[in-house]
């Protein structure tokens, strides 16, 4: 089945807009163009990968991958009218994507239905996160995360934990979050009251000591909700950096250490049996986190969900079938984005 496919990582910040005619800020269309190739790691041979500009995203594969081979054909938005395909498969939908496709030429019948997007925006709101948090709760496992809905419901919050997080409900990867340690300047309440405005609330959780980064990949299908594989992340001031390229195996290794193989198991397989994503089919991601106690470590296991396909899926099509292959895949920003892949030379 010939498929397109694209990558728009400003995806979170067009859900959080909410608007058919978005533009994306500069450092999302930036990335898009930078880093557009990313689609062909997982993309089947003779399928069609939208780029903003086709000899550069061919050059940016070649020396991503090692390689003066590509099995897919690059295209750019100009050229849409003059292709066919049975499936669009974005790095996530929104209202905005949809937009520029059917103006892009794309015929209506061959897009999602505006319910179906309106349906992962309103999943992807970080309550569903919370709703699940709640019901992954047990023995060794930590997390809470409210959603509050006026200023007096976020003072009782704070009076309870004066070390937070707070959460806008709709925003990407290391934005939207407020840490707090005591009490809210105005620049905080400036900011909540613009959140309550127009995303209609914020989401508060109490500061938890994190050691490390995690997440596990997943994929809804017509059969059920299927685990894909771990994701080890870094992450510098709450920003994606980079991934772990490894085998299962090696990657659970590198997680023995806290002692939570066994938890982690276990809410892999609760996900899979309790987690309603309606009608939702496509990649997903569940971000995590290792927590300092007292005691050892406990497992956080639902930071957030990311609904759509996130670097840990970029990170598994990467990963090398052999034990003892290590590398790390990097994100760097100079004047362009890039992305490389290098050896590991430490397990971290």
């Amino acid at each position: 089945m010939t498929c397109l496919h694209i990558f728009n990582p400003e995806h979170d910040i067009a859900l959080a807009c909410n608007l058919s005619n978005f533009t994306a800020p500069h450092a999302g269309r930036q990335l898009r163009a930078d880093l557009g190739f990313l689609s062909a790691l997982w993309a089947e041979k003779g399928d069609y990968v939208l780029v903003e500009d086709v000899d550069q995203a061919a050059r940016a594969y070649r020396r991503a991958m090692r390689t003066k081979d590509c099995p897919v054909n690059w295209i750019t938005k100009q050229q849409l009218r003059t292709v066919r395909w049975r499936r669009v498969d974005p790095w996530g939908w929104d209202a905005a994507l949809r937009h520029q496709l059917h103006r892009a030429g794309v015929k209506k019948e061959g897009l999602p239905s505006e319910d179906y997007v309106m349906m992962i925006r309103r999943l992807s709101h970080r309550i569903t996160s919370a709703q699940l948090l709640r019901q992954l709760q047990g023995d060794g496992l930590v997390g809470e995360a409210v959603l509050c809905e006026s200023e007096n419901d976020i003072r009782r919050w704070a009076g309870k934990h004066p070390r937070m997080v707070l959460k806008a409900p709709w925003s990407s990867s290391g934005r939207g979050i407020r840490f707090i340690d005591g009490e809210m300047t105005d620049y905080h309440w400036g900011w909540i009251r613009n959140l309550l405005k127009t995303q209609g609330g914020v989401m508060a959780e109490p500061y938890y000591e994190k050691v490390k980064d995690f997440g596990m990949e997943f994929e809804a299908t017509t059969e059920g909700i299927r685990f894909l594989g771990l994701s080890l992340f870094h992450t510098t001031n709450g920003a994606y950096t980079g991934n772990i390229l490894a085998t299962e195996t090696v990657k659970r290794q590198m997680m023995s250490r806290y002692g939570i193989l066994d938890l982690m198991d276990a809410v892999q397989e609760r996900i899979c049996g309790l987690l309603n994503l309606e009608d939702y089919i496509g990649p997903f991601g569940v971000d995590m986190m290792i927590v300092k106690s007292p005691n050892g470590f406990l497992l956080h296991p639902c930071v957030e969900i990311n609904l759509r396909r996130t670097m840990g899926h970029v990170a598994l099509a990467l990963s090398p079938q052999d034990d003892h292959v290590q590398k790390v895949m990097r994100i760097s920003y100079e004047s362009h984005y890039k992305l490389s892949i290098r050896k590991l030379h430490y397990l971290k």
